[in-house]
């Protein structure tokens, strides 16, 4: 894919984390409680002024880009209930999304899904 860093991805984000996310984060430095919130049982990124809490809006990048979630690396491939991993229509640049690009990260994005659905249900 090639990213145009126009920064749409990072407007009011709901991107969800996993327990291997956090820690990835929080063993860099940064502090849960400042970068993700908790809804119900989903943990996610926060948003600040209206985008995620890592988007530096003076550079238009991510400060954790090496850090960064699953979901924000595979990202515009997303998953909707019924067609499974698709490109997200929202992205400008999701065009350069090639067909072997996708059935590549389809199976990570889904195994990721799995895995925060799991957690979710640990933390009832």
């Amino acid at each position: 894919m090639r990213c145009s860093n126009c920064g749409k991805c990072c407007q009011q984000t709901e991107m969800e984390l996993s327990g291997e996310d956090i820690a990835r984060l929080v063993g860099t430095g940064y502090c849960r409680n400042e970068f993700s919130v908790a809804d119900g049982n989903t943990v996610r990124l926060r948003n600040v002024d209206g985008r995620c809490y890592f988007y530096d809006p003076k550079s238009g990048k991510c400060r954790a880009y090496r850090q960064r979630p699953l979901g924000c690396r595979l990202y515009p491939i997303v998953y909707l209930m019924g067609e499974g991993a698709v490109v997200d229509d929202f992205c400008p640049m999701g065009h350069t999304i090639s067909e072997k690009e996708l059935r590549t990260k389809a199976p990570t994005l889904c195994t990721l899904i799995r895995k925060m659905d799991d957690e979710k249900k640990k933390r009832k």
